[in-house]
């Protein structure tokens, strides 16, 4: 166990730093995050932890560039600490997309970050969804 998130528990993802994630889909349950970010297009319904919305549309990008980015770089500075989550409807796409973000940020490659994500992420979920970023 990382932070609190076991590294072979479904959606969790570990940067090469060793920072932890953990990306998921609304609908799927699982163990409690001590900080979320959503990415949705409607505001989600209250957490019982701190989170933050960050309105990015289903098949589209975030609202505001500016935000996404902070909002990012925060879930990163929070992952060296707390247990973090990134979740969308179907922790897929924007989630996906979201981590390869962060995997960037860890030092991956921008042009390997995808491929770092479907490698490291959920490969389950890849299976049914596609890929990261679509």
């Amino acid at each position: 166990m990382v932070h609190g998130w076991a590294s072979t528990a479904a959606g969790v993802l570990t940067l090469p730093s060793g920072r932890v994630v953990r990306g998921r889909g609304l609908e799927r349950d699982g163990p409690l995050p001590e900080f979320g970010l959503y990415l949705l297009g409607d505001e989600p319904p209250p957490m019982p932890w701190p989170s933050q919305w960050l309105r990015w549309p289903d098949f589209g990008l975030p609202s505001d560039r500016e935000t996404a980015r902070d909002a990012l770089v925060d879930v990163w500075e929070r992952a060296a600490q707390q247990r973090v989550e990134i979740a969308c409807s179907g922790g897929g796409g924007r989630t996906g997309t979201a981590l390869a973000c962060l995997a960037v940020l860890d030092g991956v490659q921008r042009d390997k970050a995808v491929a770092y994500v479907r490698q490291h992420y959920d490969p389950r979920l890849w299976k049914h969804h596609g890929s990261a970023g679509t």
